[in-house]
């Protein structure tokens, strides 16, 4: 067994169903063998989209997402799906190929120090001098990818250690890494402390991130909710969380949230915040959030506890084992009070704090609200809906409603360009259930690339382009700040998207106003094929 077999057989141990990723020389021997196997391979078209697919698959599937891409140019391109994977918390292990271990450092052909270029955004990067360590170093990646704080752990292999023989292979059982040991657990009594606090308070809300998510612990998030009467708002990548129509869930934070989730946040008397970073898209006052309240902070890594706001009680471990606990707590008082008029006062700024939508021709255009709304409204309960970055994300936040299904996007980052592979990987890990992509068309033609490899390997997937003509977020920050000086923003009336579905041999659609929209779909769901459908907004709309 060569060095290259024994990477792959280490991914057969750890069960991987997939690889993405884009071939080159110096990582032939890897997918030579991996080819022997089971494991599906799926080539993108550029090679950060192959961590963007391994994201979405490891979103849905809950499994650690792989991808293998080639030295030079393939590793650096790479970097961007890593930095994407590790603003968000995803777990994902990342194979690069590399030049011959004696020609490291000597500025050879496709040579890059990609383990010193991705410093910043992986979670632990190893380069592999000796063959014999692979087993090892295998098991520790998919350990540290998928404990703690999950995220990207990047693995570099030169040439020859994927040629050479390995002496023998044994892959480990267990992981006994003397300097990383997350906390799963949380500590007894700062959990009591936790439900002491519940009891007591009069007006206390929740705030999910994603952490929630990557934990699995929205069950017992609802039940604590729902038993505790306690209401739920959420950070961007929290969306998902509760049901959208759950009375007790009042929307989004943050400077694109909903301003009676804002409110909520301001107002309460004990805020817990789950899963959750307290950084500035969601939190851009913090000191707001700290005056006169409680302030629970509940997170998986000890690093975020403390970072931008101090906590009254921190409090340290795997949030699903965290609210397990507190949810069977045996010596709790009764945490249900009378919040029934801090519900009520909620509802009411609710109805009373719902911002105006601009006023949009629908003979002319669609209106994104409502397309948004009706298209949730027409999607399986169990539906996985991926927004793009820019206006079509605010909007997707506003108005998507999540039922059963999941809300993904690129949070931390703002990656253009994530939806098409993320959703590509998404519908790889559920097969059966539907899957949307919905972007701008600058997001669209970051990435329109993968609609070859949608089309190759069969996935179907329904893409939504608004299509605005223009850099939608930035032109709207050039109008309040720049007095409409729009430069660098236009995107001119190309492509032509009822060709590029022509050239990639996929149906088309298009809606040039809010009836033909609602048309559009009806007719989306009309065969279980990939679609591209165009929706016409108006230029001059706002993330509202």
């Amino acid at each position: 067994m060569n060095g290259a077999q024994a990477i792959v057989k280490c991914l057969e141990e750890e069960k991987v169903r997939v690889v993405y990723g884009y071939s080159g020389v110096a990582i032939v021997p890897f997918y030579d063998a991996l080819g022997y196997t089971k494991i599906q391979q799926i080539l993108v078209r550029t090679e950060q989209n192959a961590a963007h697919c391994a994201s979405g698959y490891a979103r849905i599937s809950g499994q650690v997402g792989v991808c293998a891409v080639t030295s030079g140019p393939g590793a650096t391109n790479l970097i961007t799906g890593i930095a994407t994977a590790y603003a968000d918390s995803i777990p994902l292990v990342c194979i690069t190929g590399q030049v011959n271990s004696e020609l490291i450092g000597s500025d050879v052909f496709q040579e890059a120090d990609i383990t010193g270029a991705a410093e910043s955004f992986v979670k632990y990067s190893y380069l592999i001098r000796d063959v014999n360590d692979i087993p090892r170093v295998l098991k520790e990646a998919f350990h540290i990818a998928s404990t703690g704080r999950k995220g990207p752990v990047l693995i570099d292999v030169p040439f020859d250690v994927q040629q050479q023989e390995i002496s023998k292979f044994v892959y480990p059982e267990k992981v006994n890494m003397r300097t990383y040991k997350p906390t799963v657990e949380g500590n007894a009594v700062q959990i009591k402390k936790v439900v002491k606090e519940v009891a007591e308070a009069k007006k206390p809300i929740i705030c999910v991130g994603g952490g929630v998510h990557l934990s699995g612990a929205v069950d017992e998030i609802r039940k604590f909710s729902k038993e505790n009467q306690v209401p739920v708002v959420s950070t961007m990548m929290g969306i998902g969380v509760m049901n959208s129509m759950d009375p007790l869930y009042f929307g989004m934070v943050g400077n694109n949230g909903r301003p009676y989730a804002n409110r909520a946040l301001n107002e309460s008397d004990l805020l817990i915040m789950v899963g959750a970073r307290v950084a500035d898209r969601a939190v851009n006052r913090p000191d707001l959030i700290t005056e006169n309240k409680v302030l629970i902070h509940i997170d998986v890594d000890p690093a975020e506890i403390g970072k931008n706001v101090g906590p009254t009680i921190p409090l340290v471990g795997d949030i699903k084992h965290i609210f397990k606990k507190i949810n069977e707590y045996e010596d709790k008082e009764d945490l249900i009070h009378k919040r029934q008029e801090w519900i009520d006062t909620l509802n009411e700024y609710r109805l009373t704090m719902t911002e105006k939508r601009p006023q949009i021709d629908l003979k002319k255009f669609a209106d994104p609200m409502q397309f948004i709304n009706k298209l949730s409204i027409r999607l399986p309960e169990d539906a996985i809906y991926v927004a793009d970055v820019g206006q079509n994300q605010i909007w997707s936040c506003r108005w998507h409603l999540v039922k059963k299904g999941r809300f993904l996007t690129s949070g931390g980052m703002g990656t253009m360009g994530y939806s098409i592979p993320a959703a590509l990987g998404a519908k790889y890990a559920a097969p059966n259930r539907t899957v949307v992509a919905v972007m701008g068309d600058g997001a669209f033609q970051m990435s329109m690339m993968e609609l070859s490899t949608l089309k190759q390997y069969g996935i179907n997937v329904k893409l939504i382009v608004f299509n605005n003509h223009f850099l939608g977020m930035v032109r709207e920050y050039q109008h309040y700040s720049c007095e409409d000086r729009y430069n660098m923003v236009e995107l001119h009336n190309t492509p032509k998207l009822d060709k590029i579905a022509e050239a990639y041999d996929m149906r088309y659609l298009r809606a040039d106003n809010q009836k033909e929209a609602e048309k559009l779909i009806e007719d989306l769901f009309k065969e279980d094929d990939c679609v591209l459908a165009e929706v016409a907004v108006d230029p001059y709309d706002l993330a509202k």
